[in-house]
């Protein structure tokens, strides 16, 4: 034990994982505190430049034995991977509670769990997935040719992933561009580099042949460089609009894809025949679950006039229940903010929203003492003139808006740039499908909010400038994938339409034209008829092709 005096207990170095070993970085360290107490408990080492691309390097090398290995070996080493992380979920709660802020339980519920449907579903259904597909041609003039669709990986995988679910978002990602054949190098956010490297450590326990998971810790100007690196084959990118679009640009030096997965400001549409204890209970989870930095967290709410009074009482009964806490072994349901800086926005929301007219109902004030504590807020009397109505804020905020009419509600829902996930609130299965056919978003979920990002089938995504691409589900892992199609002919003797171009093969097409697409039936008949005086046709095709494909004609 240490005497009062003593310099500090060292802090433990984690290092990245590159080829299946830790790799000591060059560039330096960087400190990881915990935002419950802004106190630094642990360290990383950073990859320089070179050693960035080495992991690149190592990735590639390993792809081919990989990409070889066959989908049940790679479902195999995903079973493996679930059952580690089983043995260890508890031990992994805790350092994400440490090292990001979200209370104990909810790690569970929001990233262990869900990385677990998510591994269970791949190994169950990746075989099928990604199997061969037959294609039946519809042209009668290749009718002779077998063809199919073949799923192909891509190469080395960039995956750069957010801070606000450290775990939950890049596990998914990783295991379904390997299960796809593909290697990964995994960057994970800077103020949640230990549990990024913690994936690195679970897969080399797992058995995953060497190089073909790579977790670096690196700082942002290496990350830049990597994508741009043409050993990059896909960009798999989960952050803000901002950085995203500067991946991007970046990517485009090369042409390589990229998966983005960005902001949010999820709007929720409380109607006049709601269940409004089960509509405020909700609400109040989707919004402040995380502490409000969930891309789906609910960021607006639109409540019909006839109910928002006694809707409003309701939630903030329940955000008054909320119990603020950190990483101290006492229950909590609200954790605090994971960055100081995103503590700032939050109270730069509050503040514009009050010097416009809005009022807050409770909370507003940044908690004192030491950690990025924000009390859950709710605001109402705002409007579209106010940042928290149009500005992602991810942070414990509940802006509340009165409107008149489900119509204004959808209006003014889609009134914004992003588009990643929308709620109702309804009893009515018609107003139901209507929200569910009008709200501009990628997911939209009635009488709930966020919950299908914890369905392993359900995809993930959003339009606008939520994102481009999807995570997740069959849609998920086929964006890990290129499809190729393949045919092959087995037939002897040239094609129809190879030299030479002869006065009688100009005749075969111009009536082949009317005789495959004439509107009247009594048209395609005659010039079909025509067809058959071709010899170069019966050559290729014979009577028995054309009898088999006869349907092609029509």
């Amino acid at each position: 034990m240490s005497q009062t005096g003593a310099p500090p207990a060292p802090l433990l170095t984690r290092h990245s994982w590159v080829g299946g070993h830790e790799v000591e970085g060059r560039a330096g360290h960087r400190t990881v505190e915990s935002p419950s107490d802004g106190r630094a408990f642990a360290r990383t080492s950073l990859l320089d430049v070179e050693q960035a691309g080495d992991a690149l390097g190592v990735a590639l090398g390993a792809f081919p034995a990989w990409n070889g290995a066959g989908v049940r070996r790679r479902v195999r080493a995903l079973q493996r991977l679930r059952q580690a992380l089983v043995g260890e979920a508890d031990e992994i709660a805790r350092l994400v509670e440490r090292e990001q802020g979200k209370p104990f339980a909810e790690v569970h519920a929001a990233e262990i769990l869900p990385s677990l449907e998510a591994l269970k579903h791949l190994a169950g259904h990746a075989e099928d997935l990604l199997r061969e597909d037959p294609v039946e041609g519809q042209m009668l003039l290749l009718a002779h040719k077998e063809a199919r669709l073949v799923y192909e990986p891509y190469g080395v995988v960039l995956a750069i992933t957010p801070w606000n679910y450290p775990f939950g978002i890049p596990l998914p990602i990783v295991a379904a561009a390997l299960v796809a054949g593909n290697t990964v190098v995994l960057k994970p956010a800077p103020s949640t580099t230990l549990i990024g490297l913690r994936i690195g450590e679970l897969a080399r326990r797992a058995g995953f042949p060497e190089g073909v998971v790579n977790v670096i810790a690196v700082d942002d100007t290496v990350a830049a460089a990597l994508v741009e690196d043409p050993r990059v084959a896909k960009i798999v990118f989960t952050g803000s609009v901002a950085t995203g679009k500067r991946v991007m640009g970046a990517a485009a030096k090369n042409l390589t894809p990229v998966l983005l997965e960005l902001g949010g400001k999820d709007p929720a549409i409380v109607c006049r025949d709601a269940d409004l204890e089960r509509s405020a209970r909700g609400i109040v989870w989707g919004a402040f679950m995380n502490a409000g930095q969930t891309c789906a967290s609910v960021e607006r709410v639109y409540v019909e006039r006839p109910v928002a009074e006694p809707f409003l009482a309701r939630v903030v009964e329940e955000t008054r229940l909320l119990r603020l806490g950190g990483a101290d072994g006492r229950p909590s349901d609200v954790g605090p903010l994971s960055l100081e800086r995103q503590r700032k926005v939050v109270e730069g929301h509050v503040a514009d929203a009050r010097e416009r007219g809005a009022r807050v109902l409770t909370g507003g004030e940044a908690s004192p003492g030491p950690g990025f504590f924000y009390p859950p807020t709710v605001l109402t009397e705002v409007d579209h003139t106010m940042a928290v109505m149009r500005e992602e804020t991810f942070g414990p905020l509940l802006p509340i808006m009165v409107v008149d009419s489900v119509d204004e509600a959808i209006r003014l829902a889609n009134d914004s740039d992003y588009g990643l996930t929308a709620s109702g609130w309804t009893q009515s299965r018609e107003t139901a499908r209507r929200l569910q056919r009008e709200l501009r978003a990628g997911v939209v979920t009635i009488n709930d909010a966020i919950s299908s990002f914890g369905e392993p089938t359900a995809p993930w995504g959003g339009v606008k400038q939520s994102g481009v691409g999807r995570t997740h589900g069959r849609i998920g892992l086929r964006e890990m994938v290129q499809p190729k199609y393949v045919s092959l002919d087995r037939s002897r003797g040239p094609e129809l339409w190879w030299y030479p171009y002869d006065e009688a093969y100009g005749r075969l097409l111009s009536q082949a034209n009317p005789a495959l697409h004439a509107r009247a039936p009594w048209r395609r008949l005659f010039n079909l008829i025509r067809l058959t005086t071709h010899r170069r046709l019966w050559r290729r095709l014979g009577l028995r092709r054309l009898l088999l494909n006869v349907d092609k004609l029509f």
